[in-house]
């Protein structure tokens, strides 16, 4: 794997019973405890079947068995390799669509929403947009606003996935220049300058919406398909 490459993995989840065991073996202690604490069948399965994706992905960068990685959380929640720290890695699924990204030395996000209109869309913008942001949306079209909406929203959810904190940090304080959505007018101050962070979008066809967000410069994208190996 070239290190100056972000690598962007995608591909459906099937959820069926026919992979369900290999994905379920090469899961520790604690994948397979959460996993448990899933009652709904189909979210179960969807749950081991994303997670032993990740790990093959990583298995296949690092030359080791998946079941053999060594996978730990922050005190935020955001995993990482215990013994391999340079190489981040960043998982995201949307109902049956699932997209992993893969990259070295650097802060990485990523994050995949089905692009659904629906009647809250105006209360999330005023509750998680920025004024800028908010100005923007108000101004759109009708019929770009439920686009517009999830590639805000997949860029601010990718930049609080890419700090460890999560949504907790609040995605009105990571703000998108509306005028080039590949850079970021505001973050929090923990978090360095604006600048430095990078979002793109990354392309799975009509009704998906994902993105990416680091803190490194992106210098190439390599999109491959889940299929090519699990």
């Amino acid at each position: 794997m070239n290190t100056e490459t972000i690598q962007i993995w995608h591909g459906n989840i099937t959820a069926d019973n026919i992979h369900y065991q290999s994905y379920w073996r090469v899961l520790d202690a604690g994948e397979q405890a959460h996993a448990e604490r899933i009652k709904n069948d189909l979210l179960h399965k969807r749950f081991v079947e994303s997670h032993g994706r990740l790990r093959n992905v990583l298995a296949q960068t690092l030359n080791e068995p998946p079941e053999l990685i060594n996978i730990k959380k922050t005190d935020h929640g955001k995993p990482y390799l215990v013994d391999r720290p340079e190489l981040v890695f960043n998982l995201s699924h949307s109902e049956s669509t699932m997209v992993i990204a893969l990259a070295w030395n650097c802060q990485l996000g990523v994050d995949i929403e089905y692009c659904k209109s629906r009647t809250s869309l105006a209360g999330l913008v005023d509750k998680c947009f920025a004024d800028e942001e908010i100005a923007y949306w108000n101004n759109l079209p009708e019929d770009q606003k439920v686009s517009e909406f999830y590639r805000f929203w997949t860029r601010k959810e990718a930049f609080v996935k890419a700090t460890g904190r999560g949504i907790g940090l609040g995605l009105n304080r990571c703000v998108i220049n509306p005028e080039n959505q590949s850079e970021f007018l505001r973050v929090p101050a923990d978090y360095g300058q604006a600048s430095t962070w990078h979002a793109l979008n990354i392309d799975l066809g009509q009704g998906v919406c994902s993105a990416l967000v680091t803190d490194k410069k992106i210098a190439g994208v390599r999109l491959v398909d889940l299929n090519a190996i699990n």
